[in-house]
This record gives C-alpha cells, sequence and structure tokens, in this order.
C-alpha cells in the first residue's frame, strides 16, 4: 500500500538532528517557556518577515486566541459578524463560534477552492469586523481588491495559515498578509511537529502582548492575571523540533511543487477534475493535492484496492454538520459540490519516483 503520508519517513529525515536537540532539551531540565520556544518564534517570525510570533498549544487555539484578543481590545464584541469561507476545515468556524462572535459564510471559487473574493462584499453588514481568509490545501488567497475593501470597510483580516506556511503572494509570505494570522503544526503539515502545536504571527505590538497574556492564564507576570486566560502554550521539545524542520521548509515544500506538477502533466483520465497550478509557482505549497471525480466514491475504493491510500478533505461542508444545525436550512451548492466530489491524493517530500509513477498509470487506468 502507498501510504496517504508516512509520517515516520519524513521525520527520519531529520533523525540525527531531532535526536539530539531532544536529549538537550530533557537535559537541560526547562520544558515550557525556555530558550528553544523563543528561538524559534524568533526564527519562524523571520521567516514570515513578520514582527511576532507567539507559540502556542495548537492550530485552533491560534485562531481563538486573535479573535479573543481583538475582543479584549475592544476592536471586535460579541455578536460581531466574521466573513469565513463555506468550505473550510471546522477550526475555522469553531474558532470564531467559540468567542461569541457569528461565522458569516461565503462560497468559495470553484477553481482554487479559496474563498470568492468578489463574493465578499454582499456579506459585509455594519456588524461585520473581519474576513478570516484560509489558504486551503497550501493556496494563497489575496488580493488588492480584498485589501482595499478591508480598509474601506474597518475590517481585520486574519489568515488561516495551517494549511500554506512558505506560500507567497507578491513576495509577501502567508501570514504576512493581513492583520494576524493562525499556524497549525500539526504532525501531517508541511511543517510538522511530533504533536501538537501552534503559533500567531502579527506586526500589531498590542495584540501580540494580549495574545501572550491570554495564552498564559490571562498573565503577563506571574500570579498577577488581567484576563480570564487559557493554558495555550508551545512546549520547549515541539519548539526545539519545529525549529529544525523549519531550516528545511523551502525544500519540503519545492518537492511537493514537482510532484504536483507531474501529477498535473500526466493524470489523463476525462473523469479526473486537476487542480490549478497557479502561474506563480510560490502561491501554492501542496500542503493537499486534490483532484475532483462525481465518481469520487467509486474511485477511492478503485484506488484502495490498487495499493493507494486516499483522504477526502473534507467529507461534510460546515453548514451539514450538527454542531451548526441552526444552518440546516442554508445551500451553498458551489461547497456542497466540492464536498462530494474532492479526493486527496498521496503527496509528501519523501514519495519515491516509482511510487508516484504507480499513482499516474493506477489512475488513468481508472
Amino acid at each position: 500500500m502507498i501510504k496517504f503520508l508516512d509520517l515516520q519517513k519524513i521525520n527520519l529525515e531529520y533523525q540525527q538532528e531531532i535526536e539530539a536537540k531532544l536529549i538537550d532539551v530533557f537535559r537541560s531540565g526547562w520544558y515550557l517557556m525556555g530558550k528553544e520556544l523563543f528561538g524559534f518564534e524568533a526564527n519562524l517570525a523571520n521567516y514570515i518577515g513578520a514582527k511576532h510570533t507567539i507559540g502556542v498549544a495548537n492550530g485552533l487555539d491560534a485562531l481563538r486566541l486573535i479573535l479573543r484578543g481583538y475582543i479584549e481590545l475592544g476592536v471586535m464584541s460579541p455578536g460581531d459578524e466574521i466573513i469565513v469561507p463555506s468550505n473550510t476545515y471546522i477550526a475555522s468556524i469553531l474558532a470564531i463560534s467559540d468567542n461569541g462572535l457569528i461565522p458569516v459564510l461565503v462560497e468559495p471559487e470553484i477553481n482554487t477552492y479559496n474563498i470568492d473574493i468578489s463574493k465578499i462584499q454582499e456579506k459585509i453588514t455594519p456588524k461585520t469586523k473581519g474576513i478570516l481568509l484560509v489558504h486551503l490545501q497550501g493556496r494563497v488567497v489575496f488580493s488588492d481588491q480584498l485589501k482595499e475593501l478591508a480598509h474601506q470597510h474597518h475590517l481585520k483580516i486574519i489568515e488561516d495559515n495551517a494549511q500554506a506556511i512558505g506560500a507567497e503572494w507578491n513576495d509577501i509570505k502567508s501570514g504576512n498578509l493581513g492583520d494576524a494570522a493562525g499556524f497549525s503544526f500539526y504532525p501531517g503539515k508541511n511543517l510538522g511537529a511530533l504533536g501538537d502545536a501552534g503559533a500567531v504571527t502579527t506586526n500589531d505590538d498590542d495584540l501580540a502582548k494580549t495574545i501572550r497574556a491570554l495564552a498564559n492564564y490571562g498573565s503577563n507576570q506571574k500570579y498577577v492575571n488581567i484576563y480570564k486566560g487559557l493554558n495555550s502554550r508551545l512546549d520547549e521539545i515541539q519548539a526545539a523540533v519545529l525549529d529544525i524542520k523549519l531550516k528545511y521548509i523551502d525544500r519540503e515544500n519545492e518537492s511537493r511543487r514537482i510532484i504536483a506538477q507531474r501529477f498535473i502533466n500526466e493524470i489523463t483520465h476525462p473523469d479526473i477534475i486537476l487542480p490549478e497550478y497557479p502561474e506563480n509557482e510560490k502561491e501554492h505549497v501542496w500542503h493537499v493535492f486534490v483532484i475532483r471525480s462525481s465518481r469520487r466514491d467509486e474511485l477511492q475504493a478503485y484506488l484502495t484496492e490498487n495499493g493507494v491510500q486516499t483522504l477526502i478533505h473534507y467529507p461534510i461542508p460546515p453548514h451539514q454538520q450538527e454542531a451548526y444545525k441552526e444552518w440546516e436550512n442554508l445551500s451553498f451548492p458551489i461547497s456542497e459540490k466540492i464536498h462530494q466530489e474532492v479526493l486527496s491524493l498521496p503527496i509528501s517530500s519523501v514519495m519515491e519516483e516509482k511510487d508516484l509513477s504507480t499513482i499516474i498509470k493506477v489512475i488513468n487506468k481508472f
């Protein structure tokens, strides 16, 4: 079976460096809020081009804390609206509703799967306070039109950059395009930890200070709590591992681009809809390679039978989830079509040439 993602093989690429660093952290006796965290935060900020990085426990917390930070600063209030794509992973929406804010769903563009920027204006009301962009599947979504729209309506642009670290728009890295960004370093991400991990990036001094306090029990000074905060800290072990792997992220992303280009050039089956390869290749880091087919379930079963493991990202759109049953009467036909047809093929920096060729051959014989 060709694995969808061989995490063991990916991490063994850096075995010597990781094992040596883990021993260092173990022997140091310092496991939280130490030099490994601060070193990784500084290096990630430098890589993204942002002024501040705050390491947190996971990607959902990163987004939750950004929105909570804006509430504490008086920029937003419970009941305000945040625009978000209707086909995103549920975490993007959970972060909004968890803060008492109202998610306002906008359909994606069918060819990129990212939010359709041209449809945002019609969803803006006097209660709209932000746009939560999701760089889905590793492809950046941004434009001058979006920037102008946000400026005109005094909206914060928040990036869900869980899937697109290293991607660029006009030579600016994702995570530094808007006002703040949330990162996930879940093990399967292009930059993956050995467990849960996340981060926030921003150029806003006040927001960074507020988030850092919120993530540490609402405290900037031990035993002095200025907010009703939470415990969401990136530990020394995960920070150390991520700092090692950050050095190689551009190489990892480039290997994914090469695989994606081969898939697009060589998969020729008429029932398969391939993703776009952007004119500027730096706009995409191919966290997942997603094809579409009206025969999706049949195709997935066929690939499994022929030794190719695939996944569906994601089978149920947010507005059809029981958690948001208040939306059960809403219709988002583009999202629904995407969720019914998408299938993710194996793609990673350690994929072997023979496996890549096998996947292409098997699909073309479907």
